[in-house]
């Protein structure tokens, strides 16, 4: 990110514009609907004002003489529009005194760029692309209009109007907040949304305790709460509604390395954030340690979210971590998150399941080679079970040697699948005879590994024999080519 969006305060000053034509009218009529003051300059010598309100045009002043040499000391920022070379100058003058600028189409000069807005009173939304697709930027705005509420800046009027007053009343900030959110997510907001004030008044009026409507327990304190979220294997976008707004609702979130910083953006910015996983050969604070953490933080009133990669109960040790809360009367939930192996089926096209060819799947996890040495590899060789190993990178070569002693096909088809749904995603497949060398193709994990003949329909596995197929027809091509 580059660009920080922030709201300029117009009423602290004047807004300086330069320019002409079509282009600096479109940047006035913005101004004046935000109710700024402005001093327009036109380099053509045209303050036409045709399409502008009356109350509007009282605010603007319609300058004479040239804006090189304007006094500065009331405007807050500098805009310049269609006016050619004046604006690159007027850029240089602004940024001698540390005034933000804009020079309309001109990143180099410009200090500070102009978003597409989606307005509703109080509620501002501002949409920016870095001024690299303004296009892009007025699509997303169309979106937002679309389902945006007519009435959400009533909806925070409404709040800002009664928030000093119930804050006195709520001692503890967290339920000031979970309060706030009540009244947005049930029927007095639905009341403002309607059109509806005077009612939605009348219901907010008439909550007795407003520490007890937030939820708090009869000592009037918050009561904490942990969620347990699965965060998929690296896309935000397969996160759930649900997993989003506990990240959203969280006063802090305990993560694993292996969730993508991605889907870190997407947790409330003033929410505390803490890292306790680990990576392979790297070590971390303990299953134990992370357990205490979320009792802490739960029995001190927070609302804590324990952040897993994948899914909490598919080797993410979920089951122990609920065991930890029961026993310290921790009230909890569990939301489910999309496994690697699943990510990795859908990425890559790999049917997990095949009819009458995979009737059953097995899931597994290989941390080490001993790892590896300990399973019954006996129990995996049937050619109609789709093997899925969880962090055998490297066990790759033992598990290899483990299913080949117990009788599976060093001809049975495999795919190591690194970094699924990422952008960085990438595949390795060929046979299990060969399975520690397409470990090394991947170029680093965290990777699944899948092993069955349900690779074979793969499109990695697809590509690669259409490659090779291409490739023999050459080669026989230019073999009859030279006789």
């Amino acid at each position: 990110m580059r660009y920080l969006p922030v709201f300029l305060d117009l009423q602290s000053g004047k807004v300086l514009l330069v320019g002409a034509g079509e282009l600096v009218r479109a940047k006035l009529r913005l101004l004046a609907a935000a109710g700024a003051a402005v001093r327009w300059y036109a380099t053509d010598g045209d303050h036409e004002l045709a399409g502008i309100a009356a109350e509007d045009a009282a605010r603007i002043e319609r300058a004479e003489g040239d804006p090189l040499t304007a006094d500065l000391s009331d405007v807050i920022a500098v805009l310049c529009a269609g006016a050619g070379d004046i604006g690159v100058a007027m850029s240089v003058r602004a940024k001698a005194i540390g005034l933000p600028v804009n020079v309309m189409d001109d990143l180099v000069h410009s200090t500070f760029i102009m978003p597409a807005i989606v307005d509703r009173g109080d509620v501002v939304v501002a949409v920016g692309t870095g001024g690299t697709s303004p296009v892009v930027a007025r699509r997303i705005r169309e979106k937002i209009e679309a389902v945006l509420p007519a009435r959400i800046g009533d909806l925070a009027g409404f709040i800002g109007h009664f928030r000093k007053a119930m804050h006195a009343r709520i001692e503890e900030f967290p339920l000031r907040r979970r309060f706030w959110e009540r009244i947005i997510d049930g029927p007095i907001g639905a009341l403002v949304l309607a059109g509806r004030k005077d009612e939605a008044e009348q219901a907010l009026n008439a909550i007795t305790d407003p520490s007890a409507f937030a939820g708090a327990d009869a000592q009037g304190k918050a009561v904490g709460h942990v969620t347990l979220v699965g965060a998929g294997p690296g896309d935000p976008d397969l996160l759930t509604v649900k997993a989003l707004r506990a990240l959203q609702d969280a006063d802090v979130v305990f993560y694993d390395e292996l969730v993508s910083p991605e889907i870190l953006d997407r947790i409330r910015r003033d929410a505390a954030r803490i890292p306790v996983g680990r990576r392979v050969g790297k070590p971390g604070i303990g299953q134990d340690a992370t357990n205490r953490l979320m009792i802490e933080a739960a029995q001190s009133g927070q609302r804590a979210v324990r952040l897993k990669g994948g899914d909490p109960f598919i080797f993410g040790r979920g089951g122990e971590e609920i065991e930890a809360l029961r026993d310290a009367g921790v009230a909890y939930s569990i939301i489910p998150g999309v496994s690697a192996g699943l990510g990795a089926a859908a990425q890559f096209e790999v049917p997990l399941t095949f009819r009458h060819e995979a009737l059953r799947i097995t899931f597994l996890t290989a941390h080490k080679a001993r790892d590896a040495e300990v399973v019954d590899w006996s129990v995996l060789t049937d050619t109609k079970m789709t093997v899925v190993v969880y962090m055998g990178m490297t066990a790759a070569p033992a598990i290899r040697e483990g299913m080949l002693a117990a009788g599976r096909s060093p001809e049975t088809p495999v795919g190591v699948f690194a970094r699924v749904t990422r952008p960085d995603a990438k595949a390795a497949v060929g046979t299990l005879a060969r399975l520690p060398e397409l470990v090394k193709q991947v170029d680093g994990g965290p990777a699944v590994l899948v092993i069955g003949d349900v690779v074979a329909h793969s499109a990695p596995w697809s590509r690669s024999n259409v490659t090779q197929l291409f490739s023999n027809q050459m080669f026989s091509e230019l073999l009859k080519a030279a006789e």
